[in-house]
């Protein structure tokens, strides 16, 4: 599919890649079955991870199923995010283990690695149709307490997944501009060194 968050990039790569965007706007009115969302979480279940500790988990909140989990969870947005993201008929909230399983030793992997199985979701996402954005504003204190996370793992980031909507749903004109502005990235040879750092590559 070819949208004008569709990537260009300079060099070719997965078309799940150039599709993957972050919307704001979701299609309220579209839900996501069970079986796609346990899709996205079996992606995420063979993301690599250091000494394959596995230290993310993931708590589901359904809008139609979870109306008290996930009312507790929007509340827990701050910003702007609280504005747009109760359209999404799914929230998830991200932790992580701060210390390994079996010797109790801290993971200094564990958000790396909670990344890449956030990244493998994202893109199972895509392949289904589905849209992620993954909002870093929010209060980790009330989502920790909305979720029922325990002392031993990190409230990361939420995750609001649907289907993308029409920018026209949004507020403001800054974010429905945003949804239609092409993506653009630094490129490559401003974080790829060849051999030391600055290096032409």
């Amino acid at each position: 599919m070819t949208h004008p968050k569709t990537a260009r990039p300079d060099h070719q790569i997965l078309d799940l890649i150039r599709d993957r965007w972050s919307p704001r706007a979701f299609d309220a009115a579209r839900a996501v079955e069970r079986e796609d969302l346990r899709r996205l979480f079996e992606a995420a279940r063979w993301a690599p991870s250091s000494g394959n500790e596995q230290p993310w988990r993931f708590i589901v909140a359904e809008r139609e199923t979870d109306a008290d989990v996930y009312g507790a969870l929007s509340a827990s947005l701050t910003g702007r995010n609280p504005l747009w993201a109760g359209a999404a008929p799914v929230l998830v909230l991200v932790a992580v283990q701060t210390t390994t399983e079996h010797a109790g030793r801290p993971n200094p992997h564990a958000w790396y690695d909670a990344g890449q199985a956030v990244a493998f979701l994202t893109l199972q996402a895509t392949s289904l149709g589905l849209a992620v954005r993954q909002m870093e504003g929010f209060s980790a204190d009330a989502a920790r307490q909305a979720c029922a996370v325990p002392p031993a793992f990190e409230p990361v980031v939420v995750m609001a997944i649907g289907y993308a909507g029409n920018p026209d749903s949004l507020e403001y004109e800054k974010h429905r501009a945003a949804e239609r502005t092409p993506r653009s990235r630094r490129p490559l040879a401003d974080f790829v060194f060849a051999g030391v750092w600055g290096g032409k590559f």
